[in-house]
């Protein structure tokens, strides 16, 4: 996949090991590229406010699924992010995956720097994402970012060999991953008013997915930092694990950035830009970013589902016409990529709004 050398990063300071210095001593300070404190203070934070829970189980029986189409749209249109439960992904390919990814994590820093990305993988390998000078700000985490389907694009020199289960339970949930997304395109599709299930379908053929793998450190002035930055998905839609217990994932909302708490058991699902514009905008992307914890680590592994690299995006012909004119100019997903990735990850005003007519 051509875009997942187009992200190339330089290298900075491994934050594992440099929160593990700062915790351990309380003379030090967190390095000023990490410090952001007017962004984190910005905007207000809200709790308690529960996203939109999607119930695969009753999108799949024909005595509910109506009802539950209208749920599935109602959370893709107001809010851009769900809780899917009843996902049917099995409890034992989902731990396997959460417990070889923490463990993974737990590697030595030389372990680890085995996988490290290289100046042509681009994204691919263990280390920073979207770094393009030496003054610029940095997210308080640490990624490994690996491409799993099609698995022939799969370049296993970045898979891990430790611990010895990653690579196949990683795979298990990859495939099992698919079938959800599967599924949810189709019955997008049909909410959407298209008259063909698989429409959808047809522009993510094959089901190109990557995975982005993150581990957040603790930080004893985590007011001062930002795990991950304000950011909008450039992909049809990502699934997102939380490997642990630890929440901070926040979307914006209202001009607040609202705090999500993951269910147990859920999958929590968010619309990306592609999909915004697939639809003419009736789904929305939503900006999204991590916080960290002061005294515990949070690990998520996000797939993002892809459309097929040779793709053009622009809103679906069957849902532009008469007065519902298009709302995006159509661009090559290879263009696409390179703008998303031009913008060094600052936010959707700089994206995704530079398509809408």
């Amino acid at each position: 996949m051509a875009y997942a050398k187009t992200g190339r990063s330089l290298p900075v300071p491994n934050v594992q090991v440099l929160a593990q210095t700062l915790n351990g001593s309380s003379g030090k300070q967190v390095p000023e590229r990490f410090v952001r404190t007017e962004e984190v203070c910005a905007e207000e934070v809200v709790s308690g406010c529960a996203l939109p829970v999607v119930d695969l189980g009753r999108l799949l029986d024909p005595r509910s699924s109506e009802e539950e189409l209208a749920n599935l749209g109602f959370a893709c249109q107001k809010w851009g992010f769900f809780q899917l439960i009843n996902h049917g992904v099995p409890d034992e390919v989902i731990q396997d995956a959460k417990r070889d990814i923490a463990e993974f994590f737990e590697l030595p820093l030389e372990a680890k720097k085995v996988y490290a990305q290289l100046p042509e993988s681009g994204l691919q390998g263990y280390g920073q994402a979207f770094v393009v000078s030496e003054t610029q700000k940095l997210d308080w985490c640490d990624r490994f970012f690996l491409i799993l389907r099609p698995t022939e694009s799969r370049d296993m020199k970045f898979w891990p060999a430790q611990p010895p289960s990653f690579r196949s339970s990683v795979d298990r949930y990859s495939a099992e991953a698919a079938k959800v997304v599967s599924c949810l395109l189709r019955f997008m599709a049909a909410e959407m008013g298209l008259e063909e299930p698989e429409r959808l379908l047809e522009v993510f053929e094959g089901l190109p997915q990557n995975m982005r793998a993150t581990y957040y450190p603790p930080c004893v002035e985590a007011g001062k930092v930002i795990g991950l930055s304000p950011h909008s998905d450039a992909c049809g839609m990502t699934l997102l694990l939380h490997v642990n217990d630890v929440q901070g994932l926040q979307i914006s909302k209202d001009g607040k950035w609202v705090a999500v708490e993951p269910m147990e058991g859920a999958l929590v699902v968010n619309i990306g830009d592609v999909l915004e514009i697939l639809s003419n905008g009736r789904y929305t992307s939503v900006e999204h970013r991590a916080t960290v914890h002061e005294s515990r680590e949070r690990i998520s592994a996000a797939l993002f589902q892809q459309v097929c690299p040779d793709t053009m995006l622009a809103p679906l012909p069957e849902l532009v016409n008469g007065s519902n004119r298009a709302r995006y100019r159509s661009v090559s997903h290879e263009d696409f990529m390179k703008q998303y990735f031009s913008t060094k990850l600052d936010g959707r005003r700089s994206h995704l709004d530079h398509y809408k007519i």
